[in-house]
C-alpha cells in the first residue's frame, strides 16, 4: 500500500473498440494494478467488448448512466444519481475519456464539488459549432484538460482554453502484445480469408467504418493508382461499421474487388499485422492514432496522412511517410517505393518499434498520469 489510498473515477463512454474507450480501459487497468490509489469506473453505456477486460483487471459495479439527450429530464436524473455516486464512493479525482463524458462528467463532479476534475480532448475539429461551446463550457468546469498530441494541446490554446490546464500523454502501446502469435504465415493467412499466395503483399488499414473522416476513399483511390505500379498487391480493411457497404461499392467502382479485402472487426490485430507489409492511416482528422502506434510496435512502416499527433509519432523518411489529406498519388507513391525497397521498408519497421517502445510505452503514460493526480490533488489543497 502507498500511503492512503485516494479514489478516483473514471467515467468512460462504452466499452465498445473505439480509440477513447481502448485507451481509458487501458489507463484503468494500470492504475489498478499500480494500486497507488483506489480505482472505480463508470460508464454512459454498459456495452461492448471491452467491458471483460475492465472486469477482469478487478473493477467491479460498474454503474450505467445512460443518457438520451443533454437537454431532457432524463440528464437531470442521470447527474444527480451520479453526482450521488461520486458523493457515496468520496470520490477524490473524475477523470473523463471523451466529448460525451467531458460534458457529463465534469457536470455530474462541479455538483458533488469533487476537489480535482479531469477532461479530455482526443481530437482536432470534428465537432459542430453547437458542440464545441458546449465543451468549452466543460474545460471552464475542469481542473484540468488531458489532451494526446501537442498538435491537439495547440488547438485546444487557439479556441481559448488556459495553457496552464493542458497537460500532455500521449497514448500508451503494449509493444509485447503486438507481436504476431503464428509463425505459420499460410495458416494466418487462410485464417484471415486471405490469399494463401506466398508473392502476395498486403497493405492494411485498420480503422473504424462508422464514420467518414477516417477516409476511407483516399485508401482505395491509392489502392486503384497502385495497380499499374506494383504487382501481386492486395489491400486489407479492418473495421466495422456503417459505412462498409458504401466503401465495397466504391472498391467496385475502382475495380479492386478482386484484390481488397474486408475483414470487418479484427479481434487478433497482432497477427493480422504479422501478415501486414504496410499499414496505413487515411484520415481527415485525429487527435492521436491508436493504430499507428500499433503498427509502429508490430514492426510495420507506416503510410499516413499529416493529421493530428502523426507526425509526433511517425519520424518522415525514417519510421514511415507523412501525405497531405486526400493527397492519394502522393500516397501511392509512397506505397509503392516502399513495396518495391523491401531493405528500406523492414528498416523503417525496425526502426519504428524502437521508437514506439522508447516514446508511447505504458509506463510512461501511468508515471505522467500520477503525476498529473499528484499535483492536481496538492494544487486543490492549496486552495
Amino acid at each position: 500500500m502507498k500511503g492512503v489510498q485516494k479514489n478516483v473515477l473514471h467515467l468512460i463512454p462504452s466499452f465498445h473498440q473505439g480509440g477513447s474507450e481502448q485507451q481509458a480501459v487501458q489507463l484503468v487497468k494500470l492504475l489498478q494494478a499500480d494500486g497507488s490509489y483506489r480505482v472505480h469506473a463508470a460508464c454512459l453505456e454498459r456495452e461492448g467488448v471491452l467491458l471483460s477486460e475492465i472486469e477482469k483487471a478487478g473493477v467491479a459495479d460498474i454503474p450505467e448512466f445512460r443518457l438520451n439527450s443533454f437537454y431532457d429530464a432524463n440528464m437531470i436524473r442521470q447527474l444527480r444519481r451520479c453526482s450521488k455516486f461520486i458523493r457515496d464512493n468520496k470520490i477524490e479525482i473524475v477523470q473523463a475519456h471523451d466529448f460525451y463524458t467531458n460534458i457529463f462528467g465534469m457536470v455530474a463532479a462541479s455538483m458533488a464539488r469533487v476537489p480535482v476534475r479531469i477532461a479530455a480532448k482526443r481530437e482536432t475539429g470534428m465537432r459542430s459549432s453547437t458542440q464545441m461551446f458546449v465543451e468549452r463550457r466543460a474545460f471552464g468546469l475542469s481542473h484540468a484538460v488531458v489532451a494526446n498530441a501537442e498538435r491537439v494541446k495547440s488547438y485546444l490554446i487557439e479556441s481559448g482554453v488556459p495553457r496552464r490546464k493542458i497537460s500532455v500523454i500521449y497514448n500508451g502501446i503494449d509493444s509485447a502484445r503486438m507481436v504476431g502469435t503464428s509463425n505459420d504465415r499460410a495458416a494466418e493467412l487462410r485464417k484471415l480469408g486471405l490469399s494463401a499466395d506466398g508473392s502476395m503483399r498486403f497493405v492494411t488499414i485498420v480503422a473504424n467504418l462508422r464514420s467518414r473522416v477516417k477516409n476511407h476513399r483516399m485508401f482505395l483511390r491509392a489502392a486503384a493508382d497502385m495497380k499499374s505500379r506494383v504487382r501481386n498487391v492486395g489491400f486489407i480493411i479492418a473495421g466495422e461499421g456503417d459505412l462498409i457497404d458504401e466503401t465495397k461499392a466504391l472498391a467496385a467502382e475502382l475495380g479492386l474487388s478482386d484484390r481488397t479485402y474486408f475483414l470487418g472487426r479484427c479481434t487478433n490485430v497482432d497477427d493480422l499485422l504479422s501478415i501486414s507489409d504496410i499499414c496505413c492511416l487515411t484520415s481527415e482528422s485525429e487527435g492521436f492514432s491508436n493504430s499507428i502506434l500499433e503498427y509502429m510496435a508490430a514492426g510495420k512502416p507506416v503510410v499516413a496522412t499529416d493529421v493530428g499527433g502523426a507526425a509526433e509519432t511517425i519520424i518522415e523518411n525514417e519510421t514511415g511517410f507523412l501525405v497531405a489529406s486526400n493527397d492519394h498519388e502522393a500516397f501511392a507513391g509512397r506505397l509503392a517505393e516502399l513495396l518495391n525497397d523491401h531493405v528500406k521498408a523492414a528498416e523503417m519497421g525496425r526502426r519504428g518499434r524502437e521508437v514506439a517502445e522508447a516514446k508511447f510505452s505504458l509506463n510512461a503514460r501511468l508515471t505522467k498520469t500520477l503525476e498529473l493526480y499528484r499535483s492536481q490533488l496538492e494544487s486543490s489543497s492549496q486552495s
